[in-house]
């Protein structure tokens, strides 16, 4: 356990997440919220995300189901000429933010991961999350740092992250519970959309934890439920 320092594993066993990842650039602001279930012994999570209208280019998108596993993101509904009964595998090593952002949602454990790479902390102060004493934290977390600290299962994606994000520093305020455990994360991301000469995006992840010990169950798909063909670009 981490205790109270936010750069500890203040997480413990399961937990009840919500997610929320606000995006802005260019004057567009697109907010995708999910909401699941994680085990961070095994690093295993099944996420529910909701796109908002018109995020996908059409009126409504149905809800992407995402599994979290080590090395790998499945997601379903995904659209982009994705069959309906078809999975998309994608290697988060492989992503230039190691899924941090990419998904709509961060894993939940590259979310307290990062938080291993915190410095230039400050204490803001004790406050109350869904009627839950917690102290407030606020500081950056450097990627690098994280990763080189980061549990194996964690470590390569966040190698990545750290190799494609220009900045490595990212802010972030966290709050922790009586007992130390991990209750809302919130990571500022900043990065240039499309190479060098892109517009900034920011990204906003916010991470909840709530009812810690709840069962958990993630069923990979088989091979032949996976979707090999060409992918739409520019489309969730």
């Amino acid at each position: 356990r981490g205790g109270n320092r936010p750069g500890g594993r203040a997480v413990a066993g399961s937990a009840e997440v919500r997610t929320s990842m606000e995006t802005a650039a260019g004057g567009t602001r697109v907010t995708i919220t999910g909401r699941g279930t994680y085990d961070f012994r095994k690093q295993l999570g099944r996420l529910t995300l909701v796109l908002p209208k018109d995020a996908a280019g059409e009126e409504e998108h149905r809800p992407i189901t995402e599994l979290f596993t080590p090395g790998a993101l499945y997601m379903k509904n995904r659209g982009a000429g994705v069959p309906d009964s078809k999975w998309v595998r994608v290697d988060t090593t492989a992503l230039e933010d190691g899924n941090l952002v990419t998904g709509g949602a961060t894993d939940p454990m590259a979310a307290a991961e990062l938080l291993r790479g915190a410095r230039e902390v400050t204490y803001v102060g004790r406050s109350e999350l869904a009627g839950v004493p917690v102290r407030h934290y606020r500081g950056t977390a450097d990627i690098g740092r994280a990763e080189r600290a980061a549990s194996p299962g964690s470590r390569d994606a966040l190698a990545a992250a750290a190799r494609g994000f220009r900045t490595k520093a990212v802010p972030f305020d966290v709050y922790l519970d009586e007992a130390g455990r991990l209750r809302k994360v919130r990571h500022r991301f900043s990065f240039a959309n499309g190479g060098n000469g892109g517009p900034t995006v920011q990204v906003v992840s916010t991470t909840l934890l709530s009812g810690f010990g709840a069962p958990v169950t993630v069923q990979l798909p088989d091979d032949r439920d996976i979707y090999t063909g060409k992918i739409q670009q520019g489309r969730r």
